[in-house]
């Protein structure tokens, strides 16, 4: 190889090398930053989308208000709920509700017990616990009027034990020497725990 082309060869060489450098960093430092910066432009697309949205939810404030204005003054939507200044009042009415209930069918009302509202819920829910004992038809015919009931009635949780007790015959004259031994009736004893829905300050 002559000189002058081993000259040339180093020459193109050391600038092969001064280029490299150079290039080197920009890759280091520039692909990590153009990557960033297509993260960052997806990120404000997909808040634009987010901003969008609301502003679409926030222009159809006043139409759901009115929707709800109008709902609010329909006397037959106000049917389905306990009309009371407040939850507790509400209760005592869904309790009495409950009580005609359980007169009705025949079954036998054993204790209530309110349960807390949660303070979150509107409108505020009325929540009920009771256990009502009687024969399979009479609690049969109990939940029927608790599917039927206006206000609304809805059971969260219910349980059902069963029990037996010795029921005698009645004696007399003619039956005295033919008459059984007393013969058991179930009973069952049934725990609901029931809600309605309140309209607080209504009138």
């Amino acid at each position: 190889m002559s000189p002058k082309r081993h000259r040339a060869l180093s020459c193109l060489f050391v600038w092969l090398l001064v280029l490299s450098v150079p290039l080197g960093l920009l890759a280091g430092i520039g692909l990590p930053w153009w990557q960033r910066m297509q993260a960052l432009e997806e990120q404000i697309d997909s808040r634009k989308d987010r901003i969008q949205r609301y502003q679409n939810l926030i222009a159809s404030l006043p139409q759901l208000r009115a929707i709800l204005k109008q709902e609010r003054s329909n006397q037959q939507f106000k049917t389905f709920y306990y009309r009371a200044q407040t939850a507790a009042l509400a209760g005592a009415q869904l309790q009495r509700t409950l009580q005609k209930m359980v007169s009705d069918t025949g079954a036998r009302l054993i204790n209530t017990q309110f349960l807390p509202a949660q303070k979150e819920e509107q409108p505020p829910r009325v929540h009920i616990r009771t256990q009502i004992q009687g024969d399979t038809q009479a609690l049969r015919n109990l939940l029927l009027a608790i599917e039927n009931a206006k206000p609304f009635l809805f059971i969260d949780q219910m349980s059902v034990r069963s029990s037996a007790r010795r029921v005698a015959q009645r004696r007399t004259a003619r039956n005295r020497r033919t008459a059984k031994k007393p013969k058991l009736q179930w009973q069952l004893t049934i725990r609901l725990d029931l809600f309605g829905y309140a309209l607080e300050n209504t009138r």
